[in-house]
């Protein structure tokens, strides 16, 4: 009982705190999702440093490890958690300012001297294993940075009335909706009805019944969303002009996106054999765990609307 209140209390905390920086300011946003950013790729590159893959996939094949790589052993993967971190933070900012106008193309170009020097780095500091660290770096920036960024090209759309470069929150807010929305519904479709295991390999509790009941809720609240965005006169949003069919078309491509985005941070914790990427979040873990669904959604629904701009 103590572990429920304890997990409900965090997630309105957490719900009232994304509503509260997503729907408030376009700054408010970026501070929010900059931080968001930094505290999810420190919490990432924790986890590679700590995980000693040798040793962990002799054990996975069932071999005595040898005794000098026993407990206390160094781990393979050193990713330079700082420099790694604030490139990432600073990717995000570099696309908020891209995107809102504010500056040119350039500010990207201290993004790219970072990643050379991450690179060039490797050649000096003779770490066991070069290759390891460059790649888990680089996967910090294609998985969590790149993808959290793109959530500034879903906010600072051209208005329709103006012409201009505004803020418009409706569709990041959508797609956190509708992430929190297949949750509940595949959480109560599953413990209902759910039988048959949608991905028993990486996680036994999703079933296809689950999948099917939050995408059918998430139906019905893309239409509330299509309903009330036609119906303001006064929201300063392209996606007034959304028909239904679109909206269920986001709320569709979030959906699958969002699921694969769950299996595949499910995988990457069996891989390092951890049950939470942390515990920053009480009941709820750390932020991978609660992020893993929108590092694929976020992405993809920028397409899905890219997609919409140029053969819809």
């Amino acid at each position: 009982m103590k572990n429920l209140i304890t997990r409900a209390i965090t997630g309105i905390l957490f719900v009232a705190i994304m509503v509260t920086g997503i729907c408030l300011r376009g700054d408010a946003m970026v501070l929010l999702f900059a931080l968001i950013t930094g505290m999810t790729i420190w919490e990432f590159c924790g986890l590679v440093n700590n995980w000693d893959g040798e040793n962990h996939q002799t054990r996975a094949k069932g071999q005595v490890a040898d005794e000098n790589e026993s407990a206390g052993s160094i781990s393979v993967i050193t990713v330079n958690r700082f420099i790694t971190t604030a490139a990432g933070v600073f990717l995000f900012i570099a696309f908020a300012g891209f995107c809102t106008g504010i500056v040119s193309a350039s500010i990207f170009i201290p993004y790219l001297l970072t990643i050379i020097y991450l690179f060039i780095s490797e050649l000096y500091l003779q770490q066991r294993n070069p290759i390891h660290d460059w790649a888990y770096t680089m996967l910090s920036q294609l998985y969590i940075a790149l993808p959290f960024s793109m959530i500034n090209v879903l906010s600072f759309q051209i208005d329709p009335a103006s012409g201009e470069v505004a803020y418009q929150w409706i569709l990041p807010m959508s797609v956190f909706i509708f992430l929190w929305t297949n949750d509940t519904g595949a959480y109560c479709a599953g413990s209902l009805f759910g039988k048959h295991k949608l991905f028993p390999r990486v996680s036994p509790g999703k079933t296809w019944e689950g999948s099917i009941g939050g995408g059918i809720l998430v139906l019905i609240v893309a239409a509330i969303i299509w309903y009330f965005t036609t119906s303001d006169s006064q929201l300063p949003n392209s996606a007034a002009t959304f028909s239904i069919w679109k909206w269920f078309g986001l709320g569709l491509v979030v959906v699958f996106f969002g699921t694969w985005g769950d299996l595949v941070e499910s995988l990457f914790k069996r891989t390092i054999g951890i049950k939470d990427s942390g515990n920053i979040l009480p009941g709820h873990g750390g932020m991978l765990d609660r992020f893993d669904s929108s590092l694929m959604a976020i992405p993809a629904a920028v397409v899905y609307l890219y997609t919409l701009q140029y053969f819809g």
